[in-house]
């Protein structure tokens, strides 16, 4: 079992910069592939980003390519979304995902790869 929880959503307004954590515990951190989605309401969950084991491979939504960075801290167990030049568009809960013995790849981006989930932070963005 893997336990999540993120912090540090909140109201920016657009343009302004956001950086969410999620902290895990219950397995070794550093086996566990992270990735970060979002669910605004009415809409599917999507992919926003993802990071394998080491850190050394990341990948992200078009959306956000070149706005968002993620990033992980295996020594403290976390991992972080740093969130720039936020648009109305980003507005979303933003939830933490992980899942152990995940093949690092295009399956990173499906929300039915991961079996571990936080319990979500709101993010929101006026114009």
């Amino acid at each position: 079992q893997v336990q999540l929880v993120e912090s540090g959503g909140g109201l920016v307004q657009a343009g302004g910069s956001l950086r969410l954590s999620c902290a895990a515990s219950g397995r070794a951190f550093g086996s566990l592939v992270m990735g970060w989605f979002r669910q605004a309401p009415g809409k599917e969950r999507e992919f926003v980003a993802s990071i394998n084991w080491t850190g050394g491979r990341t990948d992200y939504a078009d959306s956000v390519k070149g706005r968002f960075t993620i990033s992980r801290d295996n020594a403290k167990s976390t991992v972080s979304l740093q969130m720039n030049s936020l648009q109305p568009e980003d507005t979303a809960v933003y939830y933490c995902a992980a899942e152990a013995d995940l093949a690092y790849g295009p399956i990173t981006a499906r929300p039915q790869s991961y079996d571990y989930w936080g319990q979500g932070t709101q993010v929101t963005v006026s114009s």
